[in-house]
This record gives structure tokens, C-alpha cells and sequence, in this order.
């Protein structure tokens, strides 16, 4: 006699969870700051429907990552709670899920805003979707380094959405999240790299070592620092911005330079890591919200 596994009915917090939530949170709140800043004044229905297609179409891709990687989720004890390795929903139905929503918000971003932003929509959908969760995440160790631009996507949509065009500064803002995103996503993978390793998932830390990881956490933190600070001086924005980014951006090195000098011991917490990606998160909510004030306060 044999017993079968039959899983429940997939209800709606599953199908919120297939859309990583907390991800969507930064995601949502990049893109409303490029809407924000932008030099014209928006009709605040289409700027929430614009804003709403960028929370649509962050859910869509992150439907479609954990449909093509239900296998390697269920492989990690930091993914195995999912919908899908937690057999609470079959792989169709988050396939049709990831597909429909992604179609929808780019189609109605194009109706309600402009072209433009629903190309840059589709291509960030696109681009995380197939470069990174196909092509790149199985394959390299720099997966997050290309792959970072399927995130910094958001501000030039929402500055699209408003303009229907493109400007410096929503491109140095894509520029500040794309260079930010190896050493957040990095300073993760030292502290969960066995999970990465059972996986076979090939991040920097277990390709490379944890040295030479350490060493590009503090690499990164350069060039994105240039980036973060840039708009001021460029005459982009004001003193605020600037004196905001400086102060928010030096304890970013200093948590940085900690990570990339120090060598783990037995039974180490990997506390400096784990504070550098809890404020990687807060320092972009920082020096998006302090663009967003100084703009109003110009």
C-alpha cells in the first residue's frame, strides 16, 4: 500500500508570498522616489497606478524566480518554508501566477503612463527573470554583480513613468543600487553560504572563499560610494542630500572595511556581517528618502 503527499489548496498568502514581500517593500519604495523627484507634477492617480505596476512586476519576477528554483529552494533551510518546496502550491499554478501578473502590470503601465516606463518594466522583469535566475545564478560567481541591475531598475521607471524620458539622475540612482548590491547581497552569502554550498549554487563564497569575498565587499563599497555621493557635487541636488549621503555612506565603509579585514573563527556569530546587511537595507531607504526631502526642500 502506498500514500501520497497531497498538498492543500494554495490560499492568498501563499501567492503573496511567491511575490517576496520585504524584497518588494525597497523595490516599491526606489521606484516612488524616482516618481517623486522627478521635475514635473504628476496626476496622483497615475502616479499610484505607476507605482502600483512596479510593485506588480517586482511580485511577477520574484513568482518566477521561486517557480524556476522551487528545486534549489527546497534545498536551503532559508527557502524550504516556501509555497513551493513547502508543497502548499504546484509549479503550474505559480508559473501562470508569475506570467499573468508580469504581462498585466507592464500592460498597464504602458496604458496609464507612457512606453517607455513599461519597456523599462518588461526589460527589469526580463532581465531578472532569464539573465539572472536562468542564466547567471547557476552559472558564475559574479551572478550578482550583472544580475544587481534587475534591481536597480525601479528609480528610472518611476522617473519614466513621470517624464517619459530619462535624465542624470535617475541614472546615477540606478547607478548607487547596482554598485550597492554585491556587497549587501555578499555580506548575506558569508553568513548563509552553507545553505548556497547544499544548494550547488555557485556565489562568491563558495567558489572563492570567504577572503576573497571579503576583499570584493570592500572593493564594491568604492565605487558605490562615489555613486552615492555624486549627485551633490554634480549640482543634482542640494546640501541636504549631500550631507546625508556622506554621513550615511562613511558608516557603510566602516561596516564594510570591518567585514573585509576581519577572519572568522570557529563558531563565529558573523555579527559585523549580518550588521552590514541589515543597515545595507536601511541605507538605501536613507539616501532614497533624503533625495526625495531634498528636492521638496529645494
Amino acid at each position: 500500500m502506498t500514500t501520497e503527499t497531497i498538498a492543500l489548496p494554495a490560499d492568498w498568502r501563499d501567492f503573496l508570498a511567491l511575490t517576496k514581500p520585504r524584497v518588494m517593500t525597497l523595490v516599491v519604495f526606489t521606484g516612488l522616489c524616482g516618481l517623486l523627484v522627478a521635475p514635473v507634477q504628476v496626476n496622483p492617480v497615475i502616479g499610484f497606478i505607476a507605482i502600483l505596476c512596479i510593485a506588480l512586476g517586482a511580485g511577477a519576477a520574484g513568482a518566477l524566480n521561486q517557480w524556476y528554483e522551487a528545486d534549489l529552494d527546497a534545498k536551503m533551510r532559508r527557502t524550504a518554508k516556501r509555497p513551493l518546496p513547502a508543497g502548499r502550491m504546484d509549479r503550474q499554478s505559480a508559473l501562470h501566477f508569475g506570467v499573468g501578473l508580469g504581462a498585466f502590470s507592464v500592460l498597464l503601465m504602458g496604458l496609464a503612463t507612457n512606453l517607455l516606463a513599461a519597456g523599462i518594466l518588461a526589460a527589469s522583469i526580463l532581465f531578472y527573470v532569464l539573465v539572472y535566475t536562468v542564466w547567471l545564478k547557476p552559472r558564475t560567481p559574479q551572478n550578482i554583480v550583472i544580475g544587481g541591475a534587475a534591481g536597480a531598475f525601479p528609480p528610472l521607471i518611476g522617473w519614466a513613468a513621470a517624464t517619459g524620458s530619462l535624465a542624470p539622475l535617475p541614472l546615477l540612482l540606478f547607478a548607487l543600487v547596482f554598485l550597492w548590491t554585491p556587497p549587501h547581497f555578499w555580506a548575506l552569502a558569508l553568513f548563509v553560504k552553507t545553505d548556497y554550498a547544499t544548494a550547488g549554487i555557485p556565489m562568491l563564497p563558495v567558489v572563492a572563499g570567504e577572503r576573497a569575498t571579503r576583499i570584493q565587499i570592500g572593493l564594491y563599497t568604492i565605487p558605490m560610494a562615489v555613486a552615492a555621493i555624486a549627485p551633490w557635487p554634480l549640482g543634482l541636488t542640494g546640501a541636504v542630500y549631500g550631507g546625508v549621503a556622506i554621513a550615511a555612506t562613511a558608516w557603510f565603509a566602516l561596516l564594510a572595511l570591518r567585514v573585509a579585514t576581519r577572519t572568522t573563527r570557529e563558531s563565529d556569530t558573523m555579527r559585523p556581517e549580518k550588521r552590514l546587511f541589515a543597515y545595507s537595507i536601511a541605507y538605501l531607504f536613507i539616501l532614497f528618502g533624503a533625495v526625495v526631502v531634498d528636492r521638496w526642500l529645494a
